[in-house]
């Protein structure tokens, strides 16, 4: 199953969906979504089954060694990582923002406040 990616892509979302798509492939039943949310900023949902048993640390590791083969350029604009089983999302306040994203604040608009 390939990434999901919400929106136009661009260069480095694609990367980072090259660098997931190893992953699903390494982890049968993986689901990928992503999205950017601002120009510095992409948020990505990974939804694997064999994290049941596994801590956030080692979660995150395991995620972080496929999106190592990035440049530091496009490891720094994934400010959010979700990294949850499929049973954990209904409880899950992070998918809350992913699924349903505060607009990013305008410089414009904060600088006239």
């Amino acid at each position: 199953m390939a990434v999901e990616i919400r929106g136009s892509s661009d260069e480095t979302l694609d990367a980072i969906a090259s660098a997931l798509e190893a992953y699903q492939a390494d982890r049968p039943g993986t689901r990928v979504t992503m999205y950017r949310q601002g120009p510095y900023s992409i948020r990505v949902r990974v939804l694997d089954p064999g994290f049941e048993s596994m801590s956030r640390g080692d979660r995150s590791r395991l995620v972080w060694s496929y999106l190592a083969r990035l440049t530091e350029d496009q490891q720094a604009d994934i400010n959010m990582l979700l990294l949850r089983t499929p049973g954990e999302l209904k409880d899950s306040f992070a998918n809350f923002e992913f699924e349903d994203p505060v607009p990013p604040l305008s410089l414009n608009s904060a600088a006239a406040d």
